[in-house]
Formats: C-alpha cells, sequence, structure tokens
C-alpha cells in the first residue's frame, strides 16, 4: 500500500474505526452481561429486603405502628441505579472514542504543525512551481530548505541522495507530486525499516510499569508527565507519580498540582531530600497500593554533567534492585522551540543515562519541526510522544506518516483527493 493510500486511512479512520467498533461492541456485550448479573443479584436482594421487612409485620400483628412501606422504599433506595451507571459509561465511551479516534489525532498533527508547514511547506510549493522538471538544481534548493528547518545535515544528504535514485528508478521528469516522494522517503528514514519504534515497554498487566522522565528544567517535563498520567488514567491504568525533583523550588508542589487535577497520587519528601529516596519510597507504596504505572520525575538542574550522571545512576539503581528490569522506558523531555539545543541535550542525557525515547514538547510552537528527524537519525532514539498543544489529550504518540502528513499536509490533501477520483 503507497503512502498516499496509508493516509488517506488515517484521515478516514476507517480501518482503525471497524477495529475500534468490535472492539466496543465486544465490550458493550460483556457490560450487558454484567449488568444482567447485576440486576439479577439485586433483585434477589430486593426480595430478601422485603421478606425481612414483611416477615416481623406479619408475626407483630398487634402492633398497627409498625408500617412496612416506608422501610421497604428505604432499602430499595439504597440500591445502585444501573441506569445512571450505564449513561455515564456511554458518555465516557463517547468522549474516549473521539480521543482517541484516528481521525482526530491526525487532525492534531495537522494543526500542531502548522506553523512548520506554513514556513517549509510554503517555501517547498513555491520551489515546485519555479521548477516544472526535476533537476540537479531543483535538488540544492530543496537542500537548503531543509536544512532551514533544523532536519540535520546528514539527514538531508542521505534523504537528497535517496530522492535521486528514486526519481531515476522511476522516471520522474516534472515536479508534480513530488512532496509525496519527499514524504515517503521521509518517513522510511525516520523508521529505519524498524517496526513498532515508538512503543512504550508496557508490563504484563499485575506487573509495575516504572517510566523515569528526564530533561532540564523549562521544557515543559512535569506537564508532559501530569499529560502522560491523565492518557494512562483514560486507558483505565492506575498511575501514581514520584517527585524525584528535589531540587528545584516548586517542582514538588508543580507536580502535586498536577496530580491533583489528574486524579492520581503523589509519593513525595521534602525539599531537598534525596531524589533516590523518593523513588524507594514510591516504588513501595505503588506496590502496596496495586498500581499499574509509575512515572518518576527527576531534576533538570544539575551543576555539572558528573552531578548529573552520578545522580542519575543512582536512581537507576534504586529503581533496578526494588523492580527488576526496570525503570521500562527512560524518556527525555526537550524542547522543539530550541532546535539545534534539543540536541546537543540529548547527547548529554544519552551519556548520562539510556534514553530509550523522547518526548518532543512545543512542536506547535516552531517553524523547525524538521528537529524531530535529526533527533532519530543522528541519535538514533526514536521520539515517543510530540506536544502539539496545550490541551490535556495534546500530547500524542508520535506517528511518523501522520509527522510528514503535518509538514505538507496542504499538498498532500489535494493529491489524496484524486484517488477517489
Amino acid at each position: 500500500m503507497g503512502f498516499l493510500q496509508r493516509m488517506k486511512e488515517k484521515l478516514t479512520g476507517k480501518k482503525d474505526e471497524e477495529q475500534l467498533e468490535q472492539l466496543e461492541e465486544t465490550n458493550e456485550a460483556d457490560a450487558i452481561e454484567d449488568n444482567a448479573e447485576i440486576e439479577e443479584s439485586q433483585a434477589e436482594e430486593t426480595t430478601k429486603v422485603i421478606e425481612s421487612v414483611e416477615k416481623p409485620v406479619k408475626e407483630i400483628v398487634e402492633e398497627p405502628e409498625v408500617i412496612k412501606e416506608p422501610v421497604v422504599e428505604e432499602a430499595l433506595e439504597e440500591l445502585p441505579t444501573i441506569v445512571e451507571e450505564e449513561s455515564e459509561t456511554k458518555e465516557e465511551s463517547e468522549q474516549k472514542r473521539h480521543w482517541f479516534s484516528p481521525a482526530a489525532i491526525t487532525e492534531k498533527f495537522k494543526h500542531g504543525l502548522e506553523k512548520t508547514r506554513n514556513s517549509f511547506s510554503s517555501k517547498v510549493n513555491d520551489l515546485v512551481a519555479r521548477y516544472r522538471t526535476v533537476d540537479e538544481e531543483f535538488f540544492e534548493e530543496l537542500e537548503e530548505l531543509l536544512l532551514q528547518a533544523d532536519v540535520g545535515f546528514e539527514t538531508v544528504m542521505q534523504l537528497i541522495d535517496e530522492l535521486e535514485m528514486e526519481v531515476k528508478r522511476k522516471n520522474i521528469k516534472s515536479t508534480d507530486g513530488i512532496q509525496a516522494v519527499i514524504s515517503e522517503k521521509l518517513v522510511e528514514i525516520y523508521e529505519q525499516g524498524e517496526a513498532d519504534i515508538t512503543d512504550l515497554n508496557m508490563q504484563p498487566d499485575g506487573e509495575l510499569t516504572v517510566i523515569l522522565f528526564v530533561g532540564v528544567n523549562g521544557v515543559g517535563k512535569t506537564t508532559t508527565i501530569g499529560k502522560l498520567a491523565h492518557r494512562f488514567e483514560q486507558q483505565g491504568k492506575k498511575v501514581m507519580l514520584a517527585a524525584g525533583d528535589t531540587f528545584r523550588a516548586g517542582a514538588i508542589d508543580q507536580l502535586q498540582v498536577w496530580g491533583d487535577r489528574v486524579g492520581v497520587e503523589v509519593i513525595k519528601q521534602s525539599e531537598g531530600s534525596d531524589p533516590a529516596a523518593v523513588m524507594y519510597d514510591a516504588i513501595n507504596a505503588a506496590k502496596n497500593r496495586g498500581a499499574d504505572i509509575l512515572i518518576c520525575d527527576t531534576a533538570g538542574r544539575l551543576q555539572n554533567k558528573v552531578n548529573l550522571m552520578n545522580e542519575l545512576q543512582k536512581v537507576h539503581r534504586v529503581i533496578e534492585r526494588e523492580v527488576p528490569g526496570a525503570p521500562h522506558e527512560v524518556l527525555l523531555a526537550l524542547d522543539a522551540t530550541t532546535g539545534q539545543n534539543a540536541l546537543v541535550q540529548a547527547k548529554t542525557f544519552k551519556e548520562a543515562t539510556k534514553v530509550t525515547g523522547i518526548v518532543l514538547t512545543k512542536l506547535d510552537g516552531t517553524a523547525k519541526g524538521g528537529i524531530v528527524l535529526a533527533i532519530r537519525n543522528q541519535l538514533h532514539i526514536p521520539v515517543k510522544f510530540v506536544g502539539l498543544g496545550e490541551k490535556m489529550d495534546d500530547l500524542q504518540p508520535f506517528d511518523a506518516e501522520r509527522y510528514v502528513y503535518g509538514l505538507f499536509a496542504d499538498s498532500l490533501d489535494k493529491q489524496i483527493d484524486e484517488l477517489d477520483e
């Protein structure tokens, strides 16, 4: 299946919607069965209540003051109202359905990458308009545009080489539709032949998943932790947070605010406490409370790289000792608006700890969204989540095809529409 056809499915969400509907039908059938059991059980309870009230009334007929009706009514009022619960469940289901719908997610990428698209894609469109044929000069100007978008020198060189080969292989002469060819090559370069690189390493049900967050102050790390906790909560997971940034003034309180907002427990100690001790307490609390996921915050401003490495290594040791194999994910939060500085930060943290994935925040606030490709190609670390706005559900799992679509949406939409004609 070609790139445009795959994007059409993600825009319409037909394939994924069918799977979602099948899942919901199964869940609905289970819910009906459960409710039938509840109704049957409650009917038995109601009968028992009525019998228990009527029996003494029959035995003590001579006492006229004993009135059975109010007692029965009071007992009936205590029973849960299934209709109300069903209504609430349906509303929540519809909200989650929209929140996770493929079309809505694709639209978020399109909206979140608007600044980059307005800057980069418009220039590519101008380039295509000026060059009616694909030649060496066309590729030279395209190379310059990609570098301006912070795609990175190595990635740009690789892309240009592969585009030139593809143009020769398919004998492409005209620039018409060249955006789709560029888009497909960008996706291939990002994925590097690896499947499911953006999936989180989640543990089986009944086992604790520990996610460690690292990153400098000011990149939106705490906010991202809160949004990720909300996402897991929406999926029915029991989540807890660990306030491991004990050095920055207000960091613990900030995480607590997010915990209260999302409705999850935050394990914390006083400011200046040992972060490793916080992790120890948090893991034990998570185990005792039967939590599914523990998300751990860490300090983002240490005096030098040596301190950073020592502190993170100590936290690592404590987590691994308490939960063998943990942390299951080490996510580095980076601010997309800082461009190439984000690469420098990523290299520093990669040396200090085993970073398994990047969370790129504020992608909606930059015109240089090409940094995603530079990080992936130079550091070989996948971007697992991106921040596409300020709303709670604007933190989305990274999808290379949706990302590239967001870069070229205006021109790709026309080509996708042509598939129906």
